[in-house]
């Protein structure tokens, strides 16, 4: 099998689960359409690298969280929406309010410590694995998350009590 055809298989088996990691980052279907189509371009010119990488999915979902704080970093015309923030695209399962208003929430969170929450909680990985993917200590993952949890409970106007033990996690 050629490189090519290994990244296009690769790329074809992965879109679904990248644009479900974009998403909760950016809050628009097409906008996290637009992260992965960065991504796996970046990914395709080093594509020799990444696939001697030890966990090729690490590699890609690191990524993709950088081309998200890169984007976010960028000047306001690379922000501007043209669309609104909330997605008419139906959830696949569970409350849909709370689905809703989570999403809101999630929106309101800084980029960096939205990437913290996405990467610990939606994509489960451990403070370590986390810090590895963000370049930063675990000490800042854990500030990140830590602050990014006290945002979503303001925004939820949830008890304190009923998401302490999501820190822990």
């Amino acid at each position: 099998m050629s490189l090519d055809e290994e990244y296009t298989a690769y790329v074809s088996g992965r879109l679904s689960w990248l644009r479900k990691i974009a998403y909760p980052l950016c809050q628009d279907w097409h906008r996290a359409d637009d992260l992965v189509q960065t991504a796996i371009t970046r990914l395709y010119v080093k594509w020799r690298q990444a696939r001697a990488a030890d966990d090729l999915d690490a590699y890609v979902r690191v990524m993709l969280i950088r081309v998200f704080l890169a984007e976010q970093r960028g000047g306001w015309f690379s922000r501007v929406r043209l669309t609104s923030a909330i997605s008419h695209q139906p959830f696949e399962t569970g409350d849909r309010d709370m689905a809703m208003d989570i999403t809101r929430a999630l929106a309101a969170v800084p980029p960096r410590q939205r990437a913290t929450l996405v990467l610990r909680f939606h994509c489960d990985l451990s403070v370590e694995q986390t810090a590895h993917a963000l370049g930063c200590s675990t000490g800042t993952v854990k500030s990140q998350t830590a602050r990014g949890l006290a945002t979503l409970r303001s925004m939820l106007g949830a008890p304190e009590s009923r998401l302490a033990r999501t820190e822990d996690h």
